[in-house]
């Protein structure tokens, strides 16, 4: 579904993706971690061509995100991306959160639309707030509108950009049900994520990066057992351990 091929990204002369490699086959779920800086966050852009990359190759579903003749609007109407801080238009209710691109982007009609947005807002469980506006949400409500935002697009993967890192501890739980369920029903998922119990009871691998390289790409299993690499030994006896 998503291949990356020596992938390098420079700010000026900082190297912020250093030869990157790896794949997401259909139906698989991929978790990233590794440090704050690691350049987890910029690859995961990479994949829908928020952020350019200088070198190397990313194609998905058979499209090079990097080719200047790839309309990278259709692509994106592909790949659902679901970011840290929700990104929902404040002054629109949730529904119109989950029709306005349906509309715009897909051509349905707005019947259609609507239909589609309460059968996914009753999938995350937020149908009662159908016409309320992101302001009068909590932050875990906010980011499961966003999920059922991204699903609306029928995506054929989703991304997922440190989905749980600017919620409330009490609240990251119901987000990560709606993304457990999602990779039980066999949705390509790629997460950037610091949720170290989520990678290991979801994840059939984990990329574990450090300063824009990939360190380690591995069966989770093989990961949490005996990670090869002493940087990832490094991380998970910190992260494990708290």
């Amino acid at each position: 579904m998503i291949s990356i091929r020596n992938v390098s990204k420079y700010y000026g002369d900082f190297r912020v993706l250093d030869d990157c490699t790896t794949d997401v086959r259909q139906g698989e779920v991929i978790v990233v971690c590794g440090p704050s800086g690691s350049g987890k966050s910029t690859l995961i852009k990479c994949v829908n061509g928020l952020e350019p990359f200088q070198r190397g190759e990313i194609v998905v579903d058979g499209v090079s995100v990097g080719d200047s003749k790839t309309k990278l609007p259709t692509l994106r109407a592909r790949l659902g991306m679901v970011f840290q801080n929700f990104e929902l238009f404040p002054h629109m209710t949730v529904t119109a959160n989950l029709t306005i691109a349906q509309t715009k982007v897909l051509g349905r009609s707005a019947d259609a639309a609507r239909a589609k947005a309460l059968t996914l807002l009753e999938r995350v469980d937020l149908t009662a707030h159908a016409d309320k506006f992101p302001g009068e949400l909590s932050g875990g409500q906010q980011q499961r509108v966003a999920i059922a935002r991204a699903l609306c697009m029928d995506p054929i993967c989703m991304l997922f950009d440190e989905p749980t890192s600017a919620l409330d501890p009490e609240m990251i739980n119901e987000v990560l049900d709606v993304m457990v369920g999602l990779a039980r029903e066999g949705m390509t998922m790629m997460v950037v994520t610091h949720e170290m119990g989520f990678a290991r009871n979801v994840a059939h691998r984990v990329v574990f990066m450090d300063q824009g390289r990939i360190v380690e790409d591995a069966a989770t299993e093989a990961f949490f057992g005996t990670p090869r690499s002493e940087r990832a030994q490094q991380f998970l006896s910190k992260i494990l351990h708290h």
